[in-house]
């Protein structure tokens, strides 16, 4: 393996928020960064995204990796939050999440999430509902409350990738948008793929499939009900809806469906969103439209995501699935540790050797 402790040119491949994290670390490192994107930034999978970082109340039994890795880069959010609002770019739009159900089959499941969390330890802890009420009182009557997570954030998810791209550029790196087919073709020392759910068209060996989700945007009009202050994640009758506060209203998300790489927004998709969105906050149906889209997560098998080297001139930092806005100071670093040959111990789990 080449010294790749100089500092050395390095092509990234992808401009969403994991690419533009590590494009930024990067050159922030004093390596000479070229961030390739083959679209603009209103049409990357991030610009689509609702923005929680919501380790917790998005666990499940039994996937200590994925929850591990999550708290790691958890950890290194409010500092990586700090820096992105030095300017004026708001990025933290609500504090403290609600996990909340709307029959016993949904209750039941959530009670298995929270057991499994406070067996492990995890700041988590029982709401009932005189306090769900309190906190956001437009929750519908007849939720069931199940627990509550203080320390989980959401971030305005198209306000943090102009802030990362702008922090790129500032520290050095040049962005082209342009197509890559090849790696070869690459000038560069080095080349880091994240490309997210297209990372198999550049490197086949590695399994990352796209995963459709769709999502809306709402904006309260003068009459609507105030928007939840905090995230706010239902179990609807077996299906997943979460609210995600912004200033002039919430995000509401989002569908799951294999459907390659489909972006259509479907009526159907759009009929789930609007009636998980009302059981959970009522007031929702008084909001207006303001933006349908459809995102593709990149998901591997496991669920974790692959960073790390592949060989000796190519890393990848791609397969974060649902957790891309959460994961990227983390992959950040652990790139960058990568490249000085010192690779990060938290990242480990998401080695792209696991799957040899």
């Amino acid at each position: 393996m080449p010294d790749v402790t100089e500092r050395c040119s390095v092509a990234v491949i992808g401009g969403g928020v994991i690419g533009s994290t590590v494009a930024w670390t990067l050159a922030e490192a004093g390596h000479r960064v070229t961030l390739y994107t083959d679209r603009a930034v209103e049409q990357s999978t991030t610009w689509v995204a609702g923005g929680m970082l919501a380790p917790w109340s998005e666990a499940w039994p039994g996937d200590s990796g994925l929850l591990d890795l999550s708290l790691a880069s958890m950890r290194a959010w409010p500092g990586f939050a700090a820096r992105l609002e030095q300017d004026e770019h708001r990025v933290i739009t609500a504090r403290g999440s609600l996990a909340v159900a709307a029959d016993e089959g949904d209750v039941a499941d959530l009670h298995r999430v929270m057991a499994w969390l406070e067996a492990r330890g995890e700041p988590v802890a029982p709401l009932s509902r005189r306090e769900a009420r309190a906190l956001e009182p437009g929750l519908a009557a007849g939720l069931r409350p199940v627990f509550q997570v203080q320390d989980e954030l959401a971030v305005d998810n198209r306000a943090t990738l102009l802030a990362l791209r702008e922090l790129a550029v500032r520290a050095g790196a040049t962005i082209e948008q342009r197509r890559i087919s090849s790696l070869a073709s690459l000038p560069q020392d080095q080349v880091v793929v994240a490309a997210g759910p297209w990372t198999s068209e550049l490197l086949p060996a590695l399994r990352v499939r796209p995963v459709k989700g769709e999502i809306m945007r709402l904006a309260r009009r003068s009459f609507s009900a105030p928007p939840p202050r905090r995230i706010v994640r239902g179990w609807v009758r077996g299906r997943h809806v979460y609210l995600v506060p912004r200033p002039d209203g919430m995000v509401v998300g989002a569908t799951q469906h294999e459907a390659g790489f489909d972006t259509t927004v479907t009526a159907g998709g759009v009929r789930d969103l609007l009636a998980d969105a009302e059981a959970v906050f009522p007031g929702v149906a008084d909001y207006a439209i303001t933006d349908m889209s459809a995102g593709l997560r990149p998901v591997t098998p496991d669920n974790i995501p692959l960073i790390g080297r592949v060989d000796d001139r190519t890393l990848v930092a791609a397969g974060h699935g649902r957790n891309g806005m959460l994961l990227a100071p983390l992959t950040g670093s652990a790139i960058l540790a990568e490249l000085d040959g010192q690779p990060l111990a938290e990242a480990a789990a998401a080695h792209p050797r696991r799957f040899a």
